[in-house]
């Protein structure tokens, strides 16, 4: 089966851009700043990320290599903006964009959780429309999804994106995603204020003019 080959930190910038462009319209496209905050922040990501502007500038590029990713610079920006391509390229969006992209920042999940987890990103009516949208994902060519095997002890299998190709058997036993530890939290939240700062002066001088 063929597979998709993408690098974790590719999936990550990804899953951010899907998520905030329904999260935070008005300030969609992201800046590189503002996409790292969103790569690194503390909340509903697994595993926690400490991505560098040069670990998300090489993503970046690769992904617009792939056509996954746009870069604008919108009138009157001094800075770019990065905005997700997956409803063209892929030709997914609602549902299944929403259900790849909570797999895609949390790793695998059961459909159930991903219907909690999905909040504002898109509302699920009930279970099945999770499984449908992930059904649809795992039969396109080459598949997106796949629903792992139920393993020893869980109610209810879960589900994996195939962006980095097959899951590994870490993800098929259900093994636990890696902390960074305290000190990759510390600077992730250093990063995030200093993307916070960023666009409080990006507002500032649009105010002005």
């Amino acid at each position: 089966m063929d597979t998709y080959q993408l690098e974790a930190a590719e999936v990550r910038v990804l899953g951010a851009l899907v998520e905030k462009q329904a999260l935070t319209p008005d300030s969609y496209p992201l800046t590189l700043n503002a996409l790292g905050s969103a790569c690194n922040q503390l909340t509903s990501r697994e595993p926690v990320m400490q991505l560098s502007d040069a670990d998300i500038s090489a993503a970046l590029d690769s992904l617009i290599a792939r056509k996954l990713v746009a870069e604008r610079l919108p009138a009157g920006s001094r800075v770019a903006k990065y905005e997700h391509r997956l409803n063209y390229e892929w030709n997914i969006d609602g549902a299944r964009l929403a259900a790849l992209a909570m797999l895609m920042l949390r790793g695998p999940q059961t459909s159930a959780e991903i219907r909690t987890r999905a909040g504002r990103v898109y509302t699920f009516g009930n279970v099945e429309e999770v499984e449908t949208a992930l059904e649809a994902l795992a039969d396109k060519y080459p598949p997106l999804t796949q629903k792992l095997p139920r393993q020893p002890g869980e109610r209810e299998a879960r589900w994996c994106h195939l962006l980095s190709g097959e899951p590994t058997l870490t993800e098929i036993s259900g093994g636990a995603a890696i902390d960074v530890g305290v000190a990759g939290r510390v600077a992730a939240l250093e990063a995030e204020v200093a993307a916070l700062k960023t666009r409080l002066l990006e507002l500032e001088e649009r105010l002005a003019e």
